[in-house]
């Protein structure tokens, strides 16, 4: 049965293509009609539609645009397949129709087949198999998409006997050049793992190759693997844990999920427990501070000064460090996974004065859904067991609201229950009180059992809640008044003597109360303390009795217990009604029941076949029963990691990991040490700075200069963030701590011939810096090195006292390329300071954050963008402050930016620029300039940074607080922001102390990087690892205004802070840089074609930026 028309209702962008109804005659043949997605559609008789006709006609329109020749038809079929796949529609018998298509020479017909072929691979093995000589074909495809497709395909095809073919396509994958692909390997490798573990040597080389990848993209994915086949490997790790830990801020959010729980079980096993020593270091220290006398004090130094001799002081390791400083940013991730998996990373691994961070992070997830607040509670509740007061200071996060849902509200009872103690508790009851006032029962409940647990806590409320608790006895509502009674039942075992005239008034309510657990708890109750209510005991059970066959099993146990326990203390009254009771019970229909029946009668009643326990009968019912102790049910889940399946369960899940105890011992640090990895032994980015920068210095400068990031490192982290981001040279964080062994052997082997040299260099130097000679810029530089050697002088014995093995990790990095470098680095170190450096010469430590743009390598004319030149007029070798001169002349050259207009900020003006000079005391911050001019008539005071609001990842760091500034009067400060290699704007406050006002700086693409200087060689190479996704390629026309070398030169170094790099053709340019937070390069060639025609190419991993680039400059050209 067929429907040829489209029915009138159907809404028009599911209606049929038109081009599709011309090529396919037996459109709409499908299951009683369909829309274009080929689903049936219910809505006409059932008869004429797809419940009970025939499949035969199924999907016909879609095979026969599948078989045309057509690729716009292949195309429109495709996109409907996957639509209806979307949709969650069976498409498994167009398997046929559409294999044939995956050697379609049509890129996006064979992306979408390859997203079929992934879908339904697993179930039609046998017809895939067919296909798999396509597929090996599409492993070799120039495209990286399609390559990774047919891998993708590959590996969903569970069938063992291709298991030689998947091991040779994921082997080739990981050594692909893209990073797209050789992630795909390693999402292929647990597939192939779980067919065949028999693999798993050759699989794990695989994983040890990919792991030592330096992308972002493959770092999750790869951990993955490595958790899913050899998470015992361990030492797989060692070598590359500096990289993961450095890279962690960049990787995607699932791989940073998954990289975090494997290394905090890789800390447990590498590092020593920070909190062994100082635990009962602290608690005794503590405890003596506030309460211990002299004497006291003076017995126990003896013993202490044993214990510490004993114990070695606890050092945290730099890795141990490492891992925390980087992973503590993604507590501002705006997942809610990463903020937990950081959460419990720290729970785990940080010293106890540490763990506190995580708290707001924690609070601030329980704005979420419902979901994620369940589990975030459900750790809350196991860390605010051990750490109280980390979660203290927000007691109010943790209130109920009505709109909550009940395990949440039971969660948040737990938390607020773990908190409290005697300097809260009065607030916590007060809420208490009010929730024992809702609706939802099972609420009320766990309230109840709250206030009992905090009662067994804290024993100066505990008469207090008693009483609470006891008003409640007289609520309306019965399940309220039965937990009460069952909560009231295990405080007073606490101190019953005190409270007998609670168990009277709860032998009263045996009337009222029909909830069977509250009744047998009065009972027992009643009977444990008979003795405190002679006279009501016997009366009840005469009450009881009467109702006895009535009652819940429960009630009937506590019934005969009662009895029995009456008979031994007060069997006058009680014989009758004990032997009426138990008769009752003999013929009861529970056999529980007729069996403790029988054995009570044999125990108290005296026969004389009963045995010698009837001696002991008293003494076994009315023996004393410890009171029960209330603990919260999450006390002992602390020994699953938190955050994991088996923590939310309490039971160890499938595939749960245990997380290792402390090592005793630290394990040996150095395996963690990296010599200098192939991929930086030829092409070390000293060695670039070397070959392209002699032959463009003259020789004081040429020997000073590539060596800057050496020398300045040790002093402090300005002086590392000054000379990498201006010379080029600062590597990435894993490249820096992996060369740093290599570093500082020879540096001071010849240091006395040095000194003279360096002495006479310096003669040169200021005879050649005659005032005639300002034309060439060469001799400018020439002084600026001279001084920067003063400064070096200074320096010199600070910076051997404060090498820390961290700090020392780049001063290796930039001598281990020559032999030249370490020489000249030793030159420097001895440079004796100059006659002129008094207490002024502070100022010159500025001078290594200096030089905005670093001179361009080309031919003798040399042209060096026009910000540099003007910051170097000027520079004199007097003891003058030079602060005016270093940041006054950036605003007349570099493009300013209005932050606040004086109209909207009542007479305030500021404006702010991106200096490109390195941020002082970090290397990863861009330095911000700003302008603050006072144009009103009275004095502005505090003006000042707050309440910095950056995205998750960025830093600010703020400007010194400009106390005063006078009517008409301008300061300039500078002030550093991480902004994360992302053109998001940096929100702030700025602050007088009247007003503030809400600012943000968002900047430009091209000042997120430094200038980096390498040889041609050096460039073309780099530019042959970043090619596919990392290539961006443009056409563009140049006016006539840039048909020049100078004129080009200059508008692409005003749109992005980059380095030139020389080049033998005469039509290109090239110009390097790296991004400033990660340090990713970024290449870009511009290439001149006939006529006004020219190309624009930037290669770069950061993809985003590359993107955004190639439009600034073709902007700035096209000006």
């Amino acid at each position: 049965m067929t429907l040829t028309s489209v029915p009138a209702s159907q809404p028009a962008a599911s209606r049929p293509h038109p081009a599709a109804m011309a090529a396919s005659p037996a459109y709409g043949e499908e299951k009683g009609g369909s829309s274009s997605l080929g689903e049936p559609e219910y809505g006409h008789d059932p008869a004429s539609g797809g419940i009970f006709s025939s499949d035969y006609k199924r999907h016909d329109d879609l095979k026969e645009m599948l078989d045309s020749n057509k690729d716009s038809l292949k195309l429109e079929a495709m996109k409907r397949i996957v639509a209806m796949i979307a949709r969650g529609k069976n498409a498994s018998d167009l398997f046929p129709a559409v294999v044939k298509n995956v050697a379609c020479k049509n890129i996006e017909v064979k992306k979408l087949v390859y997203v079929y072929l992934v879908r339904y691979a697993e179930e039609q093995q046998d017809l895939a198999l067919l296909s798999i000589s396509t597929f090996q074909r599409g492993l070799k495809d120039p495209n990286q998409l399609i390559r990774a497709s047919a891998l993708r395909v590959l590996s969903s095809i569970r069938v063992p006997i291709i298991v030689p073919i998947m091991m040779l396509a994921i082997k080739e994958a990981a050594s692909d050049m893209s990073p797209y692909v050789r992630k795909t390997a390693a999402h292929a490798i647990p597939k192939l793992y779980s067919l065949d573990s028999d693999q798993k040597d050759q699989l794990i080389e695989v994983i040890e190759k990919l792991l030592a990848d330096k992308t972002t993209l493959v770092a999750g994915s790869v951990v993955m693997a490595f958790e899913e086949v050899c998470p015992e490997r361990i030492d797989l790790i060692h070598k590359n844990y500096r990289k993961l830990c450095n890279l962690l801020i960049d990787v995607e959010e699932w791989g940073q999920v998954v990289i975090i729980n494997m290394l905090t079980r890789y800390a447990r096993t590498q590092f020593l427990s920070p909190n062994q020593n100082q635990e009962s270091l602290l608690e005794e220290s503590a405890e003596k501070a506030f309460y211990g006398s002299e004497e006291e004090d003076a017995k126990d130094a003896k013993a202490e000064a044993a214990s510490l001799a004993k114990r070695k002081p606890y050092v945290m390791d730099p890795d141990h460090r490492l891992l925390l400083r980087n992973t503590k940013p993604l507590l501002q991730s705006r997942n809610a996974a990463v903020v937990m998996a950081v959460a419990q990373l720290y729970f785990h691994l940080a010293p106890k004065a540490e763990v506190g961070v995580i708290a707001k992070a924690l609070v601030r997830l329980l704005r979420s859904h419902s979901e994620v607040q369940y589990v975030v509670l459900q750790n809350v509740a196991t860390m605010s067991i051990k750490r109280r007061g980390m979660f203290e200071p927000y007691l109010k996060s943790f209130y109920i609201r009505s709109t909550d849902p009940t395990q949440i509200k039971i969660l948040k009872l737990e938390v607020l229950t773990n908190l409290a103690n005697e300097t809260n508790i009065s607030t916590i009851l007060r809420e208490f009180q009010t929730y024992i006032r809702s609706m939802d029962k099972d609420f009320v409940a766990a309230t109840i059992q709250a206030i009992g647990r905090c009662a067994t806590n804290i024993g100066k409320v505990r008469d207090t809640c008693l009483n609470g608790l006891v008003q409640l006895l007289s609520n309306r509502d019965e399940l309220v008044v039965a937990e009460s009674v069952v909560v009231i039942k295990k405080l007073l075992q606490m101190q019953p003597a005190q409270h007998s005239e609670i168990i009277k008034h709860m032998a009263k309510l045996t009337d009222n109360i029909q909830v069977p657990m509250a009744r047998a708890s009065i009972l027992w109750l009643i009977g444990e303390y008979c003795e405190h209510v002679p006279k009501i005991a016997p009366d009840v059970l005469r009450k009881m009795a009467k109702s006895f066959t009535n009652e819940e099993d429960i009630v009937k146990l506590q019934v005969i217990n009662l009895a029995a326990k009456l008979y031994l203390t007060n069997s006058k009254q009680s014989k009758l009604l004990t032997q009426y009771v138990l008769n009752l019970a003999k013929y009861d229909q529970n056999y529980d029941i007729r069996d403790r029946a029988r054995f009570i009668r044999q125990l108290i009643v005296p026969t004389e076949k009963s045995g010698a326990l009837n001696k002991y009968a008293k003494k076994l019912f009315l023996a004393q029963k410890p009171a029960p102790i209330l603990e919260s049910s999450f006390k002992d889940r602390d020994h699953f990691q938190l955050g994991s399946l088996s923590h939310l369960l309490n039971a160890k899940a499938v595939g749960y990991q245990e997380l290792p105890d402390w090592p005793d011992e630290a394990p040996d640090p150095s395996v963690r040490n990296v010599e200098v990895p192939e991929w930086t032994k030829c092409t070390s980015r000293e060695k670039r700075k070397e070959k392209v920068e002699k032959p463009f210095y003259s020789d004081s400068e040429g020997e000073s200069g590539p060596t800057e990031s050496a020398d300045s490192e040790p002093e402090s982290v300005s002086k590392e963030s000054g000379s990498s981001s201006s010379l080029g040279s600062s590597s990435s964080g894993s490249e820096e701590e992996e060369e740093e062994e290599e570093g500082s052997s020879g540096e001071q082997s010849e240091d006395k011939e040095e000194e003279e040299k360096r002495t006479k260099r310096k003669k040169e130097g200021s005879r050649k810096a005659a005032p005639g000679s300002t034309g060439s810029p060469s001799e400018e530089e020439e002084e600026e090195g001279v001084k920067k050697a003063k400064k070096k002088a200074l320096q010199g014995k600070k910076s051997c006292a404060e090498t820390s093995s961290e700090e020392a990790s780049t001063s290796e990095s930039s001598s281990s390329g020559s032999d030249s470098g370490s020489e000249a680095e030793a030159k420097r170190r001895k440079a004796p300071p100059s006659s002129r450096a008094g207490p002024k010469e502070i100022s010159l430590l500025d001078l290594d954050d200096f030089t905005l743009a670093p001179p361009q390598p080309v031919p003798s004319s040399s042209i060096v963008s026009t910000s540099l030149v003007t910051d170097l007029e000027g520079l004199t070798l007097t003891d003058t402050s030079l602060a005016p001169a270093l940041l006054s002349p950036a605003f007349s050259t570099v493009r300013t930016y209005e932050l606040l207009h004086r109209m909207a900020g009542e007479g305030l003006s500021v404006e702010y620029c991106f200096s490109r000079q390195p941020f002082p005391g970090d290397p990863h911050m861009v330095a911000v300039q700003i302008q603050i001019s006072n144009n009103t008539d009275a004095e502005v005071k505090s003006l000042r940074v707050s309440e910095p609001k950056p995205l998750s990842g960025m830093r600010i760091q703020e400007f010194p607080e400009i106390e005063c500034l006078a009517p008409g009067d301008t300061a300039s400060v500078v002030m550093g922001i991480d902004f994360c290699d992302s053109t998001q704007a940096a929100n702030f406050q700025l602050r007088t102390h009247t007003r503030h006002f809400y600012v943000s700086i968002q900047p430009p693409v091209g000042e997120l990087m430094a200038p980096v200087f390498m040889s041609e060689n050096e460039f073309k190479k780099e530019q042959g690892k970043l090619t596919g996704m990392s290539e961006i390629t443009e056409k563009l026309t140049l006016p006539e205004k840039c048909q020049s070398d100078h004129a080009i030169v200059q508008q692409v170094t005003s749109a992005a802070n980059v380095g030139r790099v020389p080049c033998g053709a005469d039509n290109e340019y090239r110009f390097a840089a790296k991004t400033v937070t990660s340090g990713s390069l970024v290449l870009i060639t511009l290439e001149r074609r006939e006529g006004t025609a020219a190309q624009l190419t930037v290669n770069s991993e950061k993809m985003v930026i590359g993107t955004m680039l190639v439009k600034d400059i073709i902007q700035a050209l096209a000006q």
